[in-house]
């Protein structure tokens, strides 16, 4: 091969390397730009997670109506699990639409407003208490459409905080405390308790979903680390691991409770929650939703 034969192909080889680079950055940005405009399977993970979310309250509807309050309350628990991940998959995915949170908001009507009152209504037997046993139930689901549909049309009140109980956690009441009452039977202690109880304890969670009660969310759980915040998670997870009926059931009924006594507390004290502003305006400070603590002589 002459030097010229050696120098053609050389170019010829730098061209073909080039092109299949430039073919590369081509192929990477129709990626990016399908991601980008929504298009592609990436979008779709969210409605899929979605739908699993619905399949698992109809299962439960299912399996509650057939006497097995347990299972339906192991399937409102995936439901939980589908919920938190078809979240975090639109975000990923840069896929967030109104479509998205609109059937988000039907798939959880289902599994946290239809399906638990669904359990309570048969594992509680709601039927013995009549016509009464049935408003009971469906005082729970429709209050939870009605908070389902309230979270998705305004911002909420105040800053960290929900406007009421969130219908995950209070279908999660109504899962712990079948669990708990497993747990108490299987360890041969009898708990029988008038269908009434358990009927009211229902539409009182059903009413604290549509209450102007501020709630805690996630993102305002205090900051915690190092010793700590190790030693804090460790004691967590080993009482849910080591019973975790009793521990799911405590953390429920905690949970519940913690709104009416923060609320409560805040009002003798005179702390304030702070607001969340229109755009615009600067934030403010407020007693509480309903509670208005008036300065007067001491």
């Amino acid at each position: 091969m002459t030097p010229s034969t050696k120098r053609e192909s050389s170019v010829e080889q730098d061209a073909r390397n080039e092109g299949r680079a430039a073919g590369g950055a081509r192929r990477r940005r129709r990626g990016s730009r399908r991601r980008r405009s929504g298009t592609g399977l990436a979008p779709l993970l969210p409605h899929i997670l979605t739908t699993c979310n619905l399949a698992a309250g109809f299962y439960a509807i299912a399996k509650a109506s057939t006497g097995d309050p347990v299972q339906a309350s192991w399937a409102i628990l995936a439901a939980g699990i589908f919920d938190v991940l078809d979240g975090r998959a639109a975000r990923m995915t840069n896929s967030v639409s109104k479509f998205g949170m609109e059937y988000d908001s039907i798939a959880d009507t289902v599994s946290f407003g239809v399906a638990p009152a669904m359990i309570a209504f048969h594992a509680g037997h709601f039927m013995e208490l009549g016509w009464t046993g049935w408003v009971m139930a469906f005082v729970f689901t429709a209050c939870a459409s009605l908070r389902l549909a309230r979270f998705n049309v305004t911002a909420g009140t105040y800053r960290g905080r929900f406007d009421g109980l969130p219908s995950p956690a209070a279908a999660g009441v109504v899962v712990s405390t079948v669990w708990f009452v497993t747990f108490l039977r299987d360890a041969g202690i009898n708990v029988n308790v008038p269908a009434v109880l358990p009927a009211i304890g229902v539409a009182l969670v059903g009413l604290l979903m549509v209450s102007p009660i501020p709630y805690r969310s996630n993102k305002d759980l205090p900051n915690l680390s190092g010793y700590r915040a190790i030693v804090i998670v460790v004691m967590i997870f080993t009482a849910l691991i080591a019973m975790p009926q009793v521990s799911f059931f405590i953390v429920g009924i905690v949970y519940v409770l913690s709104g009416p006594l923060e609320l409560l507390y805040r009002y003798r004290t005179g702390k304030s929650l702070e607001l969340i502003a229109p755009e615009g305006e600067a934030s403010e400070k407020s007693q509480g939703p309903t509670l208005v603590k008036e300065e007067g002589p001491s």
